[in-house]
């Protein structure tokens, strides 16, 4: 009996002193996997227990099981000496000397794009308005044929865009997305603005892109004139540029109105008396504008008769070089943050 407890004795120092020598977490773990396993030296001291009596037996599990609670022990002390220094380690390589320079983060800006087409939304938004987002990528049909373009017409030659094949295309304009509202709507009265990308095969100077943005606006209803149109757009324009800013229309062509305007802003910076920014003017071209041409509400399942409507298109880009003194629209496709925070300087 004393020989069986002896060994115990000695199977268990040998544990502990594997233990206490384990230098890392994983020392330690593969101590606990050999020794402690079901087929270790230790599980199988166990195998005493059927030469004993009842006494011993009893003995005998005692100096198991005190053995058991010391090796536990020693496991749990070494792993938190284990996990103290190499969390102190891990603090010394880490340390921050507070005698350097913070790093400062810049902040980003919206695009002065994106900052004026929210400006714009909300203007009409608050003039319970509508928002649609129609499809970059339009057939033939809605981008021309339904804004009363046919194929043999010369303004699609203006109009010169991006196709995938004959019949669909990258928009050249947004007005394909007021046919589909229209087709939406069944033949009701509707207010709506609708913004996006359009692209035309153009060239790259300091007032052209092959891609631009624009809004769109459509007002279908009973009894609608050019006094409304008039009045929307002058409610509109005096919003973005500030009320002291005056309006004029001259008579134009678009394929989808009838009659059709150019509407005219008073110069900014010579409040319409004449200067070399507006030509001596007084006035700077800004949007197109007219009362929605018969043909295009019969497309689009209104009866001329009883329905009438108005619709303008203004560039979001032209809005926001006019609003923040921008001479190159390439600047507002370059992504750079030191122009962005320029544009956003008071003025």
């Amino acid at each position: 009996m004393d020989q069986i407890l002896l060994e115990v004795t000695v199977v268990k120092e040998e544990i502990l002193n594997l233990i206490k020598n384990a230098s890392d977490e994983i020392a330690l773990k593969n101590v606990r996997e050999t020794h402690l396993s079901k087929k270790s030296k230790f599980a199988s001291l166990s195998r005493y227990f059927k030469d004993l009596n009842k006494e011993e037996r009893a003995i005998f599990g005692e100096k198991i099981n005190q053995a058991a609670k010391e090796i536990d022990l020693a496991f749990k002390n070494k792993h938190d000496e284990l996990f103290f220094a190499a969390y102190q380690e891990r603090l010394a390589k880490e340390k921050i000397d507070l005698s350097l320079p913070g790093i400062n983060y810049q902040v980003g800006r919206l695009n002065p794009l994106r900052k004026v087409e929210d400006e714009i939304l909300n203007i009409f938004v608050s003039m319970g308005y509508e928002v649609y987002e129609g499809p970059d990528i339009e057939s033939d049909y809605y981008n021309f044929e339904r804004m009363n373009i046919p194929s043999d017409h010369p303004a699609r030659e203006m109009q010169d865009s991006f196709y995938f094949n004959p019949a669909l295309l990258l928009r050249t304009h947004t007005s394909p997305a007021q046919a589909r509202m229209m087709d939406a709507k069944k033949g009701e009265p509707f207010k709506v603005v609708c913004p996006g990308k359009c692209y035309r095969r153009d060239d790259d100077d300091a007032t052209h892109s092959h891609q631009f943005m624009q809004i769109e606006g459509l007002v279908v209803g009973h009894h609608i004139s050019l006094a409304d149109l008039k009045g929307t757009l002058e409610t509109f324009l005096k919003a973005i540029f500030g009320e002291k800013r005056e309006i004029r229309l001259r008579g134009s062509y678009f394929p989808f109105t009838e009659p059709s305007v150019e509407v005219d802003i008073s110069c900014a910076h010579c409040l319409g008396k004449g200067c070399s920014l507006c030509k001596d003017s007084g006035y700077i071209e800004i949007l197109g504008a007219g009362m929605v041409h018969p043909n295009v509400l019969r497309m689009s399942g209104y009866d001329p008769q009883e329905y009438s409507g108005f619709a303008f298109g203004v560039g979001i880009d032209r809005v926001a070089m006019l609003k923040y003194g921008i001479s190159d629209i390439r600047d507002l496709y370059q992504n750079d943050l030191r122009l962005f925070n320029n544009f956003y300087q008071e003025r």
